[in-house]
């Protein structure tokens, strides 16, 4: 009877430890939140987490950092989230993402905006989540966005550039490479290492192509303003994977997520975390409502380039940007 009781006893001990309890009122609650640069659509990101776990842990604290596009301050930030002892951190965007997973082993990791979580090593399969790791993907639905542009205006050869260094924008530049093959479109390609690249990078594919799509790739998408400069420049019209910058920069059109929305989503999955749900359990998240989508299209760079939208895509825009003034629909 003893030795079955110590038996039971060294379960226990060891179910305590692998699976964690929900955290108790009393319990101060710390979560670290890194995206690896500052944008508009992470930025709503960050607000909706904070908003949502607020709402239900009014006393939560937030340590809240920004990798300014670096890997190795990624880094950096992971070791001071594991010095300080969060509760749980959230990566958002692939790198950061990928330090917290490297860095964090003892305590949960949620990543958010990651297009290819298997394809960046943070889970094996999106079917379930990893010890401690579980998060939401931003999966954009790049052959759609690239038939739209093309449906405006008749599309012979395709620029794209995009980040070398991000997972999720070689993921990106894979599909949209085989989507203009299937199209029959010719699509140019270069890279970028920063932000500071981009312009340059845009300049030298201008003058030999009639379009250029954006994914949801964080290092261009923060340079975003140089990209339209030079569209301008040579009458290119400009797709973004990415709303909430467009907004603010004058692309053509942009379909994509609503990040403020990923953000809430991301807050809930925190949320149930700490309630006592455990990662490995929970399957990456996929914003799949319709209302989780928005269409925003620009009249103003319509005018400038020449083209018109068609009726059935004005109906559709969730956002219109005319004479200036954002209109919702």
């Amino acid at each position: 009877m003893k030795k079955l009781c110590r038996a039971l006893t060294v379960l226990f001990a060891i179910t305590a430890m692998t699976y964690p309890a929900p955290v108790a009122a009393s319990d101060p609650i710390l979560i670290g939140i890194s995206k690896i640069v500052a944008h508009p659509a992470l930025d709503a990101i960050e607000k909706g987490i904070q908003e949502v776990v607020k709402a239900q842990y009014p006393d939560a604290q937030f340590d809240l950092q920004n990798a300014n596009g670096e890997m190795s301050t990624a880094s950096s930030i992971a070791q001071k989230f594991k010095s300080e002892n969060v509760t749980l951190a959230v990566g958002i965007a692939t790198p950061t993402a990928q330090a917290l997973v490297n860095a964090l082993k003892d305590r949960p990791v949620i990543f958010s905006a990651v297009t290819d979580p298997v394809g960046a090593g943070l889970i094996a399969s999106t079917e379930k989540g990893e010890k401690n790791v579980t998060g939401i993907s931003d999966m954009t639905p790049v052959k759609a966005q690239i038939e739209l542009l093309n449906r405006i205006k008749p599309i012979k050869t395709l620029g794209h550039v995009y980040a070398s260094s991000e997972a999720n924008a070689v993921s990106l530049a894979t599909i949209a490479r085989q989507v203009c093959k299937e199209l029959g479109i010719k699509f140019v390609e270069t890279t970028v290492s920063n932000s500071a690249e981009v312009k340059q990078a845009v300049q030298t594919i201008a003058g030999r192509v009639d379009g250029i799509y954006i994914s949801n790739d964080n290092t261009v998408v923060s340079a975003l303003a140089a990209v339209t400069s030079v569209a301008k420049k040579y009458k290119i019209p400009v797709m973004s994977a990415d709303p909430s910058s467009a907004q603010t920069t004058p692309v053509l059109a942009a379909w994509g997520f609503d990040y403020y929305k990923m953000g809430k989503a991301t807050g809930r999955l925190v949320v149930r975390i700490l309630n006592g749900e455990k990662p490995e359990t929970i399957p990456t998240i996929y914003m799949t409502e319709a209302s989780d989508v928005d269409l925003l299209i620009n009249m103003d760079v319509a005018d400038e380039l020449g083209l018109t939208f068609p009726e059935d895509v004005i109906a559709g825009a969730n956002t219109i940007i005319e004479e200036g003034e954002l209109i919702k629909q």
